[in-house]
């Protein structure tokens, strides 16, 4: 069974449209997707993850 790739930091910033500080700040306060920091202090991110905390912070339209 083949994994699927995690993402790196530069792919989710890309997908949010975010700046690499601006995420920092969300990560300080405890508000970024679940990680994985790799020995070199890099960042990864599985899918399933972080489409899970897009899906929790999805609003309800108003009516």
């Amino acid at each position: 069974m083949r994994r699927e790739p995690h993402l790196k930091l530069c792919d989710l910033l890309d997908e949010l449209d975010m700046s690499r500080a601006a995420f920092y700040r969300m990560r300080a306060r405890g508000q970024a997707p679940k990680s994985i920091k790799l020995p070199n202090g890099h960042l990864r991110f599985r899918r399933a993850d972080f489409d899970k905390w897009l899906n929790e912070h999805e609003e309800m339209p108003a009516c």
